[in-house]
């Protein structure tokens, strides 16, 4: 049986293309109130007074909810850095601050939509502003603004690369090359902005039915936040419309957690949904981060590389997020897919008052890629080289040492993408090397002004969790039948984010336990029915996913 590689109808296609799938916005339940979020709307400041009685006393308005009302005020994927909501009365020090203009100040919640949006208006709060740290180069100065005054610095993460010795190495090189690379930040642009539905289930778990990308992280940073066990959080994830990184780290999650607890210690047993706008989606979640990568390369006149020196600074934004690991791909990758014997590298992750810099596809692999193959074009142009044969001389290949010295295990086929690109682009090999005509480049016979060229660039990314972060993933197969195998249930928590994974799931399901497709049915995504499949990012879903599933199958065969 070949079930892996055939295109198979996916398993939520008839669902979405007919309307029936919901999504968290779609979610409704009987008796349901309606919350609202009251964002800083500024990038810094102390919170003097948080006045909320105007908003509590309006008709309609069921509670309001600040700092005070949260046990463990703090959260963070990788470090605790943020305050759940930020004003007084929280145990947290400095989450009287805000840092960037989402954070979230108080929640309303209310019989409609519209009176919960009119009360968080009646909020009443006095700000003291304090200096603004507009980015990572400012903020990186002793005389600047500090964000988190006890953590002593901006920096927050600082990684370094020695490899051989680059000041003999540019010393004897033919040629030097510096630039300065800025890449900006990106909105994950996603169809479907963050929403959710919070409620008590039949077993009293505070259950949140949002999108995400990882179920029991979630639970964990809302566990945290809450001060309660990871057993009282059930997460679910419904239909989720995009992600790119983008919901990796926490939206709506706690708060709706919050709110729908403490109306719960009140005798208020009523389910709490909240839908983003577009707006407010935009303040409110991480972005691609903006970088700062200085370079000098040195090059033999023969093309070979031989010494390359980094200063990479990533603007983190008001909070940690993901920024230590972004930073750690950036680091691997800023010296591109070369075996480059003399390399430096110092990178830093910086706290400025932007709103926060976090996981997007590549995760930090593309603005070290930019600044590599920009230097790589660069080197080549001065040497007189084609641009593919310099790369050719200087790529990666099996037993290469990487820039941190790790050498690369057998299966590096970076050479030979390199070269098949090369001939689909129109490059030949001659016994001057690689080379490609361009008479194909010069003027559009219909437009003289409009000139045609083909560029050239290769990376390498990684497929998993990178730079030492811990790799699992679980999953449970039953197997149901007399005589043979009639059912089999998958239960696994990775997230479709619209890429198909279950589909796959139950691709890799059937083949693995030898039935058709159609016998396998999933149990996916919620807590409370799967095992940590940790994040669908990474470019790590499949292979992960896939191991897991296999084994589980072997167990249960």
């Amino acid at each position: 049986m070949s079930i892996i590689g055939q295109s198979v109808k996916r398993v939520d296609a008839v669902g979405k293309v007919t309307g029936k799938t919901l999504y968290p916005g779609d979610i409704t339940m009987p008796g349901q109130a309606y919350m609202k979020i009251l964002f800083a709307q500024r990038p810094h400041a102390i919170i003097r007074r948080l006045d909320t009685s105007k908003a509590e006393k309006m008709e309609g308005v069921i509670a309001v909810f600040t700092a005070k009302d949260v046990p463990v005020n703090e959260y963070g994927l990788i470090m605790p850095d943020q305050p759940v909501l930020c004003g007084p009365g929280s145990s947290k020090p400095y989450a009287d601050r805000v840092r960037f203009v989402g954070d979230q100040v108080a929640l309303v919640v209310a019989e409609t939509e519209e009176i919960a949006a009119a009360a968080r208006d009646l909020i009443e709060v006095d700000y003291e502003d304090l200096p603004v740290v507009t980015g990572p180069l400012v903020a990186m100065e002793s005389s600047a603004e500090l964000l988190h005054p006890d953590r002593g610095s901006n920096v927050f993460c600082h990684y370094r690369i020695r490899k051989g010795d680059v000041d003999e190495a540019f010393a004897r090189a033919d040629l030097i090359v510096e630039g300065e690379y800025n890449t900006p930040a990106q909105e994950h642009a996603y169809l479907q902005p963050e929403a959710g539905l919070s409620y008590i289930d039949e077993e009293r778990r505070i259950t949140i039915q949002v999108a995400g990308q990882w179920t029991h992280e979630d639970q964990e940073q809302v566990a945290h936040s809450l001060g309660l066990p990871r057993d009282q959080i059930r997460v679910i994830y419904p239909a989720i419309g995009g992600a790119f990184g983008g919901r990796e780290d926490m939206s709506v999650q706690i708060v709706l957690a919050l709110a729908v607890w403490r109306l719960h210690q009140r005798g208020i047993h009523r389910p709490v949904k909240i839908i983003w706008s577009r707006e407010e989606s935009i303040i409110g979640h991480h972005k691609r981060h903006p970088y700062v990568l200085r370079a000098r390369w040195g090059a033999t006149k023969e093309g070979r590389v031989i010494a390359a020196e980094m200063q990479v600074i990533a603007d983190g934004g008001a909070y940690a997020y993901t920024s230590t690991k972004v930073l750690g791909n950036a680091t691997l990758m800023c010296t591109g897919p070369y075996e480059i014997p003399n390399v430096k590298v110092d990178s830093y992750a910086v706290y400025t008052n932007n709103v926060p810099g976090g996981a997007f596809r590549g995760f930090g692999g593309p603005q070290g890629a930019f600044a590599a193959e920009s230097q790589m074009n660069r080197l080549a142009e001065a040497l007189h080289m084609d641009p593919v044969e310099f790369r050719i001389r200087n790529v990666l290949r099996e037993g290469s040492l990487l820039s941190v010295g790790t050498p690369l295990p057998p299966g590096v086929s970076i050479p030979q993408v390199v070269e098949a690109c090369a001939r689909a682009a129109g490059w030949q090999q001659t016994a001057l090397g690689w080379q490609r005509s361009r008479e194909k480049e010069d003027t559009d016979t219909t437009n003289p002004a409009i000139k045609h060229g083909v560029g050239f660039s290769c990376a390498f990314k990684n497929v998993g969790f990178s730079f030492g972060a811990p790799e699992q993933c679980r999953a449970t197969i039953e197997l149901h039948g007399e005589t043979e195998i009639e059912c089999v249930v998958l239960h696994h928590a990775g997230a479709d984010v619209g890429q198909g994974a279950h589909t796959v799931f139950a691709q890799m399901a059937a083949e693995a336990v030898g039935v058709p497709v159609e016998k396998v049915q999933l149990v996916v995504s919620d807590t409370a029915q799967t095992g940590d499949s940790g994040s669908a990012s990474a470019s790590r879903m499949t292979f992960m996913a896939g191991n897991a599933i296999r084994g589980a199958a072997e167990i249960a065969l």
